[in-house]
């Protein structure tokens, strides 16, 4: 079954809270953190993710998007993240780090940026709950979907048939509703959606389209067969 994480890089900064209560039923709600030096993009650090943890029910699915990940991804796990993403670009022991966060009580989730292949991280994989393919560069919200990353997804969810593993396979950038199918019938299994969900009339009725839409192409798709 797809899990659809809005993203509030695409809500309102200055009502946070309600902008995560407008989308209870999301499965996750998904909180990127960026640096201005990883990323060209400066947004929220550990003390708005406290906040947000005590703000909303639905579980906070941090993105890092920041050098030094070792260092700084445990202390969001500390602030309330039940899941945590740290970019395999910028985190100098990776399989370290992700038993640290899981040791903490949160979900191990690593991401790709767009040219950064899974290939060489075929071993690293028992070591992570989920693994996120950036669907476009990361730093910016409301970036146009990249249909070369298709290949990619269709190659990781095979890594992780491969192994028998009980990964999510997360996509993140320009996932709406002309796109989440593709992703879908790709291999993806959890949806990060932000301007499709923030900039509808109605976030909460935009989770349930979406998700709708990706249990359909989940449902037919080639990988789930037996899943």
């Amino acid at each position: 079954m797809a899990q659809i994480n809005p993203s509030i890089l695409s809500a309102d900064f200055a009502r946070l809270a309600e902008e995560a209560r407008a989308v209870e039923g999301a499965d996750w709600l998904h909180v990127d953190v960026m640096d201005n030096h990883f990323v060209p993009n400066l947004t929220l650090g550990v003390p708005i993710v406290e906040s947000l943890s005590r703000a909303t029910a639905t579980p906070l699915d941090c993105h890092l998007m920041i050098e030094d990940a070792d260092r700084w991804a445990p202390q969001y796990v500390e602030a309330g993240a039940g899941s945590v993403t740290f970019h395999v670009e910028a985190a100098a022991a990776p399989v370290r780090l992700a038993r640290e966060i899981r040791a903490k009580g949160a979900r191990a989730s690593m991401a790709l940026k767009p040219a950064t292949p899974i290939e060489p991280y075929e071993d690293l994989l028992p070591e992570l709950d989920m693994l996120l393919i950036m669907t476009v560069e990361p730093g910016f919200g409301g970036q146009s979907f990249l249909d070369i990353m298709l290949p990619k997804i269709r190659r990781t969810r095979e890594l992780i048939s491969r192994h028998g593993l009980e990964l999510w396979l997360q996509v993140d950038g320009g996932v709406s509703e002309s796109t989440i199918e593709r992703c879908a019938d790709a291999g993806a299994d959890v949806f990060v959606a932000g301007s499709a969900v923030y900039g509808a009339k109605d976030p909460a009725a935009a989770v349930r389209a979406l998700r709708a839409k990706a249990d359909g192409a989940i449902a037919s798709a080639e990988w789930a067969c037996g899943h």
